[in-house]
């Protein structure tokens, strides 16, 4: 029997991109005969006429599954939902915006058959983001492999390649707030890395904005490293050294020269100094508190509205 390769593809306002994407992975499928292929089309509560587009596809292409989430979850728990109902014996989780290039899961495919359990993509440019992005990229994945045990690559995204006892063990983890990228990293597995370009948008604007984008980050960090919180034990530390020294001066210098008339200025910078540090401890310490909040409520993950052509409907 030919081995089933599923595609994870989550929509969120791509209704100028759906055809096109299709278009493109059915010209892959036919390229490569040995190999089934099914597209599990997530939709995260898209405001435009993303879903109707979903279901055209669906009745057009006999393997595309598609499936609506009761509103927008955000692609993390989107990607989950694909993930929990993909059969194949290869997964690739692949953006629908055309960014991620169908015609390389042919080489993907190619190393899967030589061993590789996972297989990486990696962009080869940031020639399509901002120069703010570019930049805040390169510190994350600096910042998040020093403090973390879980080495997150570099310049490398969801598109992947998985075989299927990799996405089973991803199945396995309980945790409601999910950060993909570190999730797909912790499992392990034999893992090898291709090259390739990070194309353009197809249509329409990416979804993501700075905003999001630093929550992404608080999250990937939260997620695995309680680094955060230990640093701030040290910087605890600092400020107690620093002010029994500081006290000790005093003393001394009360002691030689006795005592003159003091102004506020510097105690009112100590205080608002000290005050902040300690303001910025209790809001690292929020973020973590507040992740234990919402994983104890143990909320699903996501909730599906309709779904249509997978082995689950």
């Amino acid at each position: 029997m030919k081995k089933v390769v599923s595609l994870v593809a989550p929509f969120y306002n791509e209704s100028g991109n759906v055809s096109e994407f299709f278009r493109r992975v059915n010209d892959v499928a036919a390229a490569l005969p040995q190999y089934d292929f099914e597209v599990i089309a997530v939709n995260d509560g898209s405001r435009d006429n993303t879903w109707n587009e979903l279901l055209e596809a669906h009745r057009r292409y006999p393997r595309v599954h598609v499936v609506d989430l009761s509103r927008n979850f955000g692609k993390e728990a989107a990607l989950t939902a694909g993930l929990d109902r993909a059969m194949g014996d290869a997964v690739v989780p692949i953006d629908s915006d055309l960014q991620h290039p169908p015609e390389l899961i042919a080489d993907m495919l190619a190393q899967w058959e030589k061993g590789a359990e996972v297989v990486l993509a990696q962009r080869t440019d940031r020639v399509t983001d901002g120069a703010l992005q570019k930049l805040t990229a390169v510190q994350f994945y600096r910042f998040h492999n020093k403090i973390s045990n879980i080495q997150v690559p570099a310049n490398v995204g969801d598109f992947r390649l998985m075989d299927k006892a990799v996405v089973e063990a991803l199945r396995k983890l309980p945790e409601n707030h999910r950060f993909m990228k570190g999730l797909f990293a912790w499992v392990g597995f034999r893992t090898v890395t291709i090259p390739y370009d990070h194309g353009p948008r197809g249509a329409g604007v990416s979804s993501f904005n700075f905003w999001k984008l630093w929550n992404l980050a608080l999250e990937g960090i939260t997620s695995f490293s309680t680094a955060p919180l230990k640093i701030w034990t040290y910087v605890g530390l600092g400020a107690s050294v620093f002010a029994l020294l500081y006290a000790l001066l005093i003393t001394v210098k009360t002691m030689l020269f006795g005592i003159d008339v003091p102004g506020y200025a510097s105690l009112m910078v100590s205080v608002m100094f000290i005050g902040g540090v300690q303001l910025i401890g209790i809001g690292v310490l929020g973020e973590y508190i507040g992740r234990i909040y919402h994983e104890v409520k143990r909320r699903p993950v996501y909730l599906v509205r309709e779904s249509h052509g997978g082995a689950k409907d």
